[in-house]
């Protein structure tokens, strides 16, 4: 089952490759400072650094969060955008908030991106239950393991708890 699940993550990755190799060409994209050719995510070693990930004019280092073989997102236009959108969030030291209607994929794009640069994401369910202790434990544990939350239906918590 196993290579199965990677098999098809490896075709969703090369099917994704070949979309953007043929976007560059129609775009005439000739350098690398095109856009077309910036706004992909783009994976290379620096001696110094290591595994490095640079999207537009964001840079990030690889956290090398393995998460395992798991389901693989269909990358399309809109992912991209999504990519671009929340790492230069990041970028400028910044949360990203993704929104739109149930089931759009916000919470699988977040995940995504995150295993793309190798940190662990956690997606916590929210409830008008939640307190600001416990909101205080998640943050606490987020921020001593360096990992992400996607907090899902963040508007139930009470405005009192924030």
């Amino acid at each position: 089952k196993n290579e199965r699940g990677m098999l098809v993550h490896l075709i969703t990755i090369d099917v994704h490759a070949r979309d953007v190799v043929s976007w560059i060409i129609d775009e005439k994209a000739e350098n690398r400072d095109n856009f077309t050719w910036q706004s992909q995510l783009r994976y290379s070693w620096d001696e110094k650094r290591g595994s490095v990930i640079d999207i537009c004019d964001a840079s990030f280092i690889n956290g090398y969060e393995y998460i395992g073989i798991c389901g693989c997102l269909v990358i399309t236009k809109l992912t991209d955008r999504c990519y671009i959108t929340l790492t230069q969030a990041l970028r400028l030291v910044k949360g990203g908030a993704p929104a739109g209607p149930a089931g759009t994929g916000k919470t699988e794009t977040t995940k995504d991106l995150a295993r793309n640069l190798g940190i662990a994401c956690y997606v916590f369910n929210c409830s008008d239950q939640m307190d600001y202790l416990s909101l205080g434990q998640i943050f606490k544990g987020l921020s001593m393991s360096g990992s992400w939350g996607c907090f899902d239906e963040f508007n139930r918590i009470p405005i009192q708890v924030l």
